[in-house]
């Protein structure tokens, strides 16, 4: 069944330009209250109440334009920033001049910041450092002389706005590396899968014509060469691209030629469709591998398994029967055991062949030959099960199965296999 794979890319900013948001509301709020709370105090409130009218209705309509960096624009920040210098510089004409020598609040208060905040998470730290150096130009020329608070305030607002604007830097950084992993391990996964069912399906195919070939004779002979000489050039390919792949039995080869001729619809016929709802009883698919030479054992009950999981478990079951016919000949037994245990099932396929040489999947890998880890690891390891291969040199070999009864489809795991 196809795959595929959706890269989802979540923005690490945008709960940023949320907490912006708020921020303005708030602090426009907190402006106001402010100014009325100390009205008796002004020398000239009028102008005061103007911009405070202007200072809410424009943070109300420009609530859209901080929802997201593609909304906040250059033209929108400037102006944002000039109503902020407006409000700073236009304190010392609406206030007595006592309070603002004696440090009192500036109209918008620190309503400032979130304008400043808004370069930063806009542009960064860059940005950041120019918007608060106008604010803080224009406090200090509000002020008249550079005091300690003033300096101090100024200072705080420098130091946090560039902090948090090389903080968002660095976020989307990490956002972009992460995103492109993302999408490195989708276009993997599904190489992966195609190198798979190439591995099932055409070099099976192609084997299986050189060797049918090769014992004609004749122009049977040159055929087979040429399947020969495809197959090793698809090999090569596909072991360079991700994963080698493996040469399987005649009677695997036999089975896939069926599968892709007489099939309704070829390989993306109904087969290749959506999952049957409901679990599968994994014995029904493992039945017809049984055979004069192939002995299965199962539980009396049947063993539900999701379909997915099911068709995997038993194509790797034949991948491990068609290295037992590869490695060990037509004339080795093999049994298969099928346990149905409360959390996972167990299938073992074991044989009474010559077992594996120390080195021989290392050397198997040199070959560009993966049997055992694209199609039989590779199968558990995307359901989210686990193959352990066991073998004696003259004591045959032992291939253990695992998977999770709770395991629905494949899983975004991947790892290094070992070869065969």
């Amino acid at each position: 069944m196809a795959q595929r794979e959706h890269v989802m890319r979540m923005s690490v900013e945008q709960p940023l330009w949320r907490a912006l948001t708020g921020y303005r509301v708030l602090t426009v709020i907190y402006a106001v209250g402010l100014f009325a709370s100390a009205y008796d105090e002004f020398v000239r409130p009028w102008p005061a109440i103007a911009y405070f009218a202007v200072l809410a209705g424009w943070t109300l309509v420009t609530l859209p334009k901080v929802a997201n960096a593609a909304s906040c624009t250059k033209r929108f920040l400037a102006a944002d920033l000039t109503v902020a210098l407006v409000g700073i510089l236009l304190t010392r004409f609406a206030d007595s001049t006592a309070r603002v020598e004696a440090g009192g609040p500036t109209l918008p208060s620190i309503w400032t910041a979130g304008a400043v905040l808004a370069f930063a998470v806009k542009g960064g730290w860059r940005w950041a450092a120019f918007a608060s150096t106008l604010v803080a130009v224009a406090n200090l020329v509000h002020r008249g002389a550079p005091t300690r608070d003033t300096v101090h305030n100024v200072l705080l607002v420098w130091v946090a706005a560039i902090a948090i604007g090389y903080v968002v830097e660095v976020a989307r950084a990490s956002e972009r590396t992460l995103a492109r992993a993302l999408e490195i391990e989708a276009a993997t996964r599904e190489r992966e899968r195609l190198a798979r069912d190439i591995h099932d399906s055409v070099l099976q195919v192609l084997a299986m014509v050189q060797r049918r070939g090769t014992a004609l004779g004749g122009e049977a002979a040159e055929l087979g060469r040429m399947a020969g000489e495809q197959e090793v050039a698809l090999r090569t390919l596909v072991s360079g691209g991700l994963v080698p792949v493996s040469r399987v039995s005649e009677d695997a080869a036999q089975r896939a030629l069926v599968r892709v001729v007489d099939e309704p619809g070829g390989p993306d016929g109904p087969e290749s469709g959506d999952d049957p709802a409901g679990p599968v009883d994994l014995r029904a698919l493992l039945t017809p591998y049984a055979g004069a030479r192939i002995t299965l054992s199962e539980p009396g009950a049947p063993v539900p398994l999701a379909p997915h999981a099911a068709r995997e478990l038993a194509a790797a079951v034949g991948a491990a029967l068609d290295n037992v016919r590869e490695h060990a000949g037509d004339a080795a037994r093999a049994w298969i055991l099928v346990e149905d245990w409360p959390d996972q099932i167990i299938v073992t396929v074991r044989d009474d062949g010559p077992g594996i040489l120390e080195g021989r999947l290392d050397q198997a890998e040199g070959e560009g030959r993966l049997g055992v880890a694209l199609s039989i690891r590779g199968r558990l390891r995307d359901i989210g099960g686990t193959a352990e291969l066991v073998s004696v040199p003259g004591q045959g070999t032992e291939v253990e199965l695992k998977v999770p009864k709770a395991c629905e489809g494949p899983k975004d795991v991947r790892g290094k296999a070992e070869k065969r």
